[in-house]
């Protein structure tokens, strides 16, 4: 059953994301920074993470989730360390996530075959 939400949940998120591409005028980028804000949003209202615990993967594998990982990590580096926290925390609690996208970057870089674009 844990399956069928997180794929119902996550596949939802992606739904509305798709509709907002189709029926906006707003960029994918636009829409992207918008999911992070949003589950930045949510987490501080204390919305996110019972959504997240009920649909396990299917809410903490989008961008919601990567905004609620930063919430999460500033709230936990505040109450560790205090103002500096809020630099510091977003970017520790997603360190792993962020390093593996920029290496997997490098090595489609490498391994790919850049096109002229005209």
């Amino acid at each position: 059953m844990n399956y069928l939400w997180a794929f119902l949940i996550g596949g939802a998120i992606c739904a509305v994301g798709q509709l907002f591409i189709d029926l906006t005028k707003l960029t994918p980028a636009r829409i992207l920074t918008g999911y992070v804000v949003a589950g930045v949003v949510l987490s501080a209202a204390g919305l996110y993470a019972p959504l997240a615990e009920f649909a396990g993967a299917g809410a903490s594998v989008p961008l919601l989730g990567f905004g609620h990982l930063l919430a999460k990590g500033v709230r936990t580096a505040v109450a560790e360390k205090g103002a500096i926290g809020i630099l510091t925390g977003g970017l520790t609690a997603a360190s792993s996530g962020i390093t593996a996208s920029l290496v997997c970057g490098v090595v489609c870089s490498l391994v790919g075959k850049s096109h002229d674009q005209n």
